[in-house]
């Protein structure tokens, strides 16, 4: 199944590494979404299907905790796997990430590390 991906981190360059680490992955993706926050990561879902995101946590206007938990209160999305690539170091909003059934990788990363959970959330969902 060819995926269409959405990546969101209000750091342009932050999404370009993840974009190219989704590049070298060998994963069959269709399609490529890109999101500043969290509000306009909802805004792309609601009108393109999404089979993946990959989330940034510290965001302004909606961070990604507050999107992650938009995102299961809906029966739409409430499945969608969610990996979130993040800076955060708080064990409770780390524990809060997997509370919501999604991944969690540590930035900086090596695209290996961002494919194995994304492997995981994929099987997690189904969609392996």
């Amino acid at each position: 199944m060819a995926l269409n991906v959405l990546v969101v981190d209000d750091s342009a360059t932050m999404r370009r590494i993840v974009k190219r680490a989704l590049g070298l992955s060998g994963l069959p993706i269709t399609a490529i979404h890109e999101a500043e926050n969290g509000q306009e990561a909802l805004d792309v879902v609601g009108r393109a299907p999404i089979d993946l995101a990959l989330l940034d946590l510290n965001m302004p206007i909606m961070g990604g905790i507050e999107a992650l938990e938009s995102l299961r209160s809906s029966a739409k999305t409430a499945d969608l796997p969610v990996v979130v690539v993040s800076t955060e170091g708080s064990e409770p909003r780390i524990d809060r990430v997997k509370e919501l059934s999604a991944g969690f990788v540590r930035k900086p990363f090596t695209p290996e590390g961002l494919l194995d959970a994304i492997v995981v959330a994929l099987a997690g969902r189904g969609h392996a």
